[in-house]
């Protein structure tokens, strides 16, 4: 989980085949693994895939969410505040 990512590499991996991953604030996460259990349904994931993805998490969740699911889908950080 010691990964460090640019925006541009979260981008490579905008679909379940390329691990899904997304930006939540300063940490990546790959949600290619939980994209079937997502309470919300797969398509709203696979639509913010390779992309920071904070506005929207923030607006359906709370901390906790976070808290429970972060040691599981957590692979590294964002080392540039850039949005994609």
């Amino acid at each position: 989980m010691s990964d460090t990512f640019s925006p541009a590499d979260v981008a490579k991996h905008a679909s379940v085949d390329d691990g899904l991953y997304i930006i939540i604030d300063d940490s990546v996460y790959s949600m290619a693994s939980f994209v079937d259990e997502h309470p919300g349904g797969a398509k709203i994931l696979k639509r913010v895939g390779g992309k920071d993805a904070s506005k929207q998490f923030w607006k359906y969740h709370n901390e906790s969410v976070l808290k429970k699911y972060a040691p599981k889908l957590k692979v590294g950080t964002v080392k540039d505040a850039a949005k994609l």
